[in-house]
Parts: structure tokens; C-alpha cells; sequence
């Protein structure tokens, strides 16, 4: 049925009208949308787990050792690790900020309960849900290392400088501040290559603390120790050696670069106890540790749920409703300019061709209508 030109003309400009919010919304969509999606979500709830390598050192100072009335201080070999990580999301958060808080622990797993418990900590620091740095109110964040009778942590307040968690949405190939908790400085974390992890493209950070007193940093009874030169295993006899702890690692990051999450994760860790940073003594702990395969499949699904949505709102959608917006731009314009076919006769009045008003025929010349044919009456009913 065709159209009247009305309603033609109705129809090409709710066509045009429609083609153009459409590519209007295929413009905008990632400007605002992608914008409100590419930060950190506030619904963050990730457990990652680290085991010592097979085959690698991993050794740990048995602490008895150092109080038993005889014998020199005992270092364990071949220990197993493990080290827990629960990260959580609490306030203050908001549409720009959110803070993280991790409680860590490392443990050694031939051991039973607190015995096998070898260091726990409480970690709180608002970032910037962008660039994942830390805002820049002070204090920005704490760290808890100590607990009351009661098993309530005693939080110190301190102020985070560098990355931790996660690195920026749109990771580049350049060096980032990265902030260690144990020294609780920021190094650089240097951009080493682009490799794949279980199909999944990365890219590989490396940053390295150096040999560091840390009862510069915490002063604790176990970060300086005054025992008897014997019971180091040095010269002296009985007499008191004083030795501090120091603490190195280097760490190993393999991230995501369009969410920033980080995939994978491995620390070389070395704490000794020593007068000199650059003479290790005698060893509390040294190890590597690193993500588990659960955690860095769990890790690579959290990062393609986010590069989905990326994807969704960033390509998919502005193409889709480019291209649709752009069919009913073409369609309305050729309806609006497309012309009507040809009108059709208006029909004579009052009845047949060369009827008369009053039933009769007109006639021409001779008495016989020009258009009249000679007219058989048929009797359908006569008999045969």
C-alpha cells in the first residue's frame, strides 16, 4: 500500500531524527561511558595465594633455636611456604577514590597454628581508581604489624608513595614507583618485556630493593638482636654480638596493560640478620615465592571480565549503533526525496461512458453512438 506523501514525509524525518541520535550516541558512548567503566570497581573481593618454587632454596631460621641454652641458631631447609593475601575494598570510596585494605600472612606449612606463622600484617591505602596511585591526603594509609592482647591490630599511620595492587588502567611500557611494604619506600618497578601468560598478552615489571636495616624502619625486638657470638655461630665465645635484620627482594609483576591487574606476581626474598648490610650472616628467610596457577587463573578472568566490558562500550556498541544509525540516515533521506508515482483519472460522474443522465445513450451522426456495439439479447431461460 503506498504511502501518502503526509505520511512519507513523517516517516523520512523520524528515519533522519532517529539515524542521527543514533550516531550521536555511537560518538559519545566512549567518551562518557568508557570513562565512568575504565576505573578500579568498588566490588573488589580477591584472594591470591604464593607458593616457594620446587627445586629452589627456601630456608627459614628456626626461632627456638635462638633461645635454646645450647646449641648455635638452627636454619631450616627446604621449607614450604605459602603466603595469603585477602584485598578487600572499604571506605572512604567513591566515584574518583577507593581504598584498599590486604591482610597478608606468610606461613610455613610443615608447621602447625601459630607455630608455622612466620609474619601478618594489615595494610590500608586509598589510591586513585584511575591511575591506582595513592591520593594525596596525609596520611594516606597505615600498616598494622602488632596486635594487642586482645588480637586487635595496632594500626601505625604511613604514608604510601607508589603503586601496589594494581598498576594504571592503560598500562605503558615505562617505569612506575612501586611501594614495598616491608621498607615501606617506593622503588622503581622497571618495564622489562611483553610476553604471554596462558594466552593472555602481558607485560613483565622488575623492581629490586636493596639491603635494607629494617630497624631503620620498625623498631622491634627482632629486627636487633644482642645474643651471645656462639649462638651466632662467630667468633667470640660468649660474648654479646649485636645483629640487626635487613631485608632485600627482588620482585617480578606481570600485568594486564588495559586494566591494570596484575596477572601474576613473584618475590625473591632474602631477610638476614648481619652487622653489615652487604655480609649476610645467617639467614631468617630466603625464598621465592610466587603465584599459584589458581590464582593466576582467577587473576586472568577478573581482567577479561574488565577488558569485555572495555570492549562492549568502547568498539562494539559505537559500531553497532554507527552502522544502524547510519542505515536509517540514508533511508530517511531517499524517502523524503523520492517523488510520488503519477496521480491516478478521476472518474466521470454520473455512471457509465456516454451514459446519459437519464438512461439513454448519445448518439453521433447516423443515430448510433460512435462507441456502441450492436447488442445481442441472450434468453438464458427459452426452452429447446
Amino acid at each position: 500500500m503506498a504511502l501518502s506523501a503526509g505520511t512519507r514525509r513523517t516517516v523520512a524525518c523520524l528515519l533522519v531524527g532517529l539515524g542521527a541520535l543514533l550516531i550521536v550516541a555511537a560518538l559519545m558512548i566512549p567518551t562518557y561511558t568508557v570513562d565512568k567503566l575504565a576505573k578500579t570497581p568498588l566490588d573488589l573481593e580477591i584472594t591470591t595465594i604464593a607458593t616457594n618454587q620446587p627445586g629452589e632454596e627456601s630456608l627459614v631460621l628456626d626461632s627456638k633455636s635462638l633461645t635454646a641454652p645450647e646449641g648455635s641458631a638452627k636454619v631450616d631447609t627446604n621449607v614450604p611456604l605459602v603466603s595469603q593475601r585477602f584485598l578487600t575494598v572499604e571506605e572512604p570510596a567513591d566515584a574518583e577514590k577507593m581504598t584498599v585494605q590486604a591482610g597478608q600472612t606468610l606461613r610455613r606449612i610443615d608447621k602447625q597454628g601459630d607455630t608455622g606463622l612466620l609474619s601478618a600484617l594489615v595494610d590500608r591505602v586509598t589510591i586513585d581508581r584511575v591511575t591506582g596511585m595513592p591520593v594525596d591526603t596525609e596520611p594516606n594509609g597505615s600498616i598494622a604489624v602488632t596486635t594487642t592482647k586482645e588480637g586487635e591490630t595496632i594500626a601505625d599511620p604511613v604514608q604510601h608513595t607508589g603503586l601496589q595492587y594494581r598498576f594504571p588502567i592503560g598500562t605503558e611500557k615505562k617505569t612506575y614507583p612501586y611501594f614495598d611494604l616491608n621498607v615501606r619506600k617506593t622503588f622503581d618497578a622497571t618495564f622489562v618485556e611483553e610476553t604471554e601468560i596462558n594466552n593472555m598478552k602481558v607485560y613483565r615489571f622488575q623492581m629490586s630493593v636493596p639491603a635494607t636495616n629494617l630497624n631503620d624502619v620498625v623498631q622491634s625486638p627482632t629486627n636487633r638482636l644482642s645474643l651471645p657470638a656462639a649462638k651466632w655461630g662467630v667468633e667470640g665465645g660468649e660474648e654479646p654480638v649485636t645483629m640487626n635484620r635487613y631485608y632485600t627482594n627482588t620482585r617480578d609483576l606481570w600485568v594486564e596493560p588495559q586494566t591494570g591487574t596484575v596477572i601474576k606476581g613473584g618475590e625473591q626474598l632474602h631477610l638476614f640478620y648481619s652487622r653489615t648490610a652487604d655480609k649476610p650472616e645467617i639467614s631468617a628467610l630466603k625464598s621465592h615465592i610466587v603465584f599459584d596457577e589458581n590464582t593466576v587463573e582467577s587473576q586472568i578472568s577478573v581482567a577479561k571480565e574488565n577488558i569485555d566490558k572495555l570492549s562492549l562500550y568502547g568498539r562494539i556498541m559505537p559500531i553497532v549503533l554507527g552502522v544502524l544509525g547510519v542505515i536509517a540516515l540514508i533511508a530517511g533521506v531517499f524517502l523524503g526525496v523520492r517523488r510520488a508515482g503519477p496521480a491516478p483519472a478521476p472518474a466521470r460522474s454520473g455512471g457509465a461512458p456516454g451514459q446519459r443522465p437519464g438512461g439513454g445513450t448519445s448518439r453521433g451522426a447516423g443515430g448510433r453512438g460512435g462507441d456502441d456495439a450492436p447488442t445481442e439479447q441472450i434468453r438464458i431461460n427459452k426452452q429447446p
